[in-house]
């Protein structure tokens, strides 16, 4: 009896240990060669911020610049490396609080001030993470072209 409950014990426990959704992987590494890469061959003038997020200024813009807990307006486009889109506002924009979004986005729309536009290049870590996330991979890095329409 002992003997079966042992092998149940471990059978649990490894099948536990080899399931990838219980595993957070790490891909700064991975990501921020990608991005290196990516802009290599795109000829892209980006900075690098200490947290590994990348980012064009194409135009600073002239009007207010937003705050990490400010309520912005932005037009966008997302896509990953591979320049498929997969998430995409109107001319528009679209309204929320930089709190309410991943990291990168936080991080990156305060570097322009109103009217400013450029380009996010943004590592999963500042993103959704290793976990999938609807239509996006997990570990993905994910590049956004922006236009800081108002801070509001």
């Amino acid at each position: 009896m002992k003997t079966i409950v042992s092998f149940l014990l471990l059978t649990l426990c490894f099948s536990c240990i080899n399931k990838p959704e219980n595993v957070k992987l790490d891909y700064t590494a991975e990501n921020n060669a990608d991005i290196v890469a990516y802009i290599e061959e795109n000829n892209l003038d980006a900075q690098r911020s200490p947290s590994g997020l990348y980012y064009v200024i194409e135009s600073e813009g002239t009007g207010e610049q937003p705050e990490a807990n400010s309520n912005v307006t932005v037009a966008y486009k997302g896509y990953f490396l591979n320049n498929q889109v997969f998430d995409e506002s109107d001319a528009e924009g679209v309204s929320f609080n930089l709190q309410q979004v991943i990291q990168g986005w936080t991080e990156g729309i305060r570097y322009f001030k109103e009217g400013g536009n450029g380009i996010l290049l943004i590592p999963s870590h500042l993103g959704y993470g290793s976990f999938d996330n609807r239509s996006i991979p997990g570990g993905s890095v994910l590049i956004f072209e922006v236009r800081l329409i108002s801070v509001n």
